[in-house]
């Protein structure tokens, strides 16, 4: 028995919501954004997400993911580019958190908040092509989504509306939650300099992490 085309509905929302809750650098930028910029940059940040994620639900039910395995030149340049990416926003807060560590040594008088990083000027923009530069997010959704749609139904577009809206609602919700504890994290860091370095270098490790695993992708 099928929900509008949408097989084991219920089977498809636990397994999104713990897609959602896995660390990823989507996630893990907007947290970062909103521990050095606040609740507005925290929620740029999150719509670049959602506007990187519609496109690509969209690609997906256009045929990327078949697009991609039918030219795996195209999946290559792809997926060095988003990797290469991710890598360099790692490099970024790595380096930030350096020059934020040995700042604390100068005889500088302290500010309520460090300087953000570059990385960090642009959330939006930042955050959706860090979401789109990432092949293998399409091809996950495709084998994911396909599962729980009915292949005989006659609107196909119905339950993958339905699947979108249910896995875009549990992001929003995460995202959410994340901005705000990334705004209490920033509260707590004010008075510990040499702590919020530390954490914001091992967050650039993770991004220097998703990077390689990127790069060493595969259509398989």
């Amino acid at each position: 028995m099928s929900f509008y085309g949408v097989t084991d509905i219920w089977t498809y929302v636990l397994g999104a919501l713990g897609i959602i809750l896995l660390p990823g650098p989507n996630s893990l930028f907007v947290l970062s954004v909103a521990t050095a910029r606040g609740v507005k940059a925290g929620y740029q940040g999150a719509l670049g997400v959602f506007v990187g994620d519609t496109i690509l639900l969209a690609l997906t039910a256009l045929g990327a993911a078949s697009l991609l395995r039918a030219h795996p030149a195209l999946f290559m340049v792809v997926k060095y580019a988003g990797a290469a990416y991710l890598a360099l926003v790692g490099l970024n807060l790595i380096r930030s958190a350096f020059r934020a560590w040995h700042a604390t040594d100068a005889s500088l008088p302290k500010t309520p908040t460090a300087e953000s990083p570059a990385h960090l000027a642009s959330p939006f923009k930042r955050a959706l092509a860090i979401s789109l530069l990432n092949p293998k997010a399409i091809l996950f959704l495709l084998s994911f989504f396909v599962q729980f749609i009915e292949p005989t139904y006659e609107t196909p577009a119905v339950p993958f509306l339905i699947l979108s809206v249910i896995v875009m609602t549990f992001s929003a919700v995460y995202l959410s939650a994340l901005i705000f504890a990334g705004v209490r994290l920033a509260q707590a860091f004010r008075q510990r300099q040499r702590l919020s370095a530390g954490l914001s270098s091992c967050v650039g490790g993770l991004f220097v992490w998703f990077g390689a695993k990127l790069a060493t992708a595969s259509l398989n």
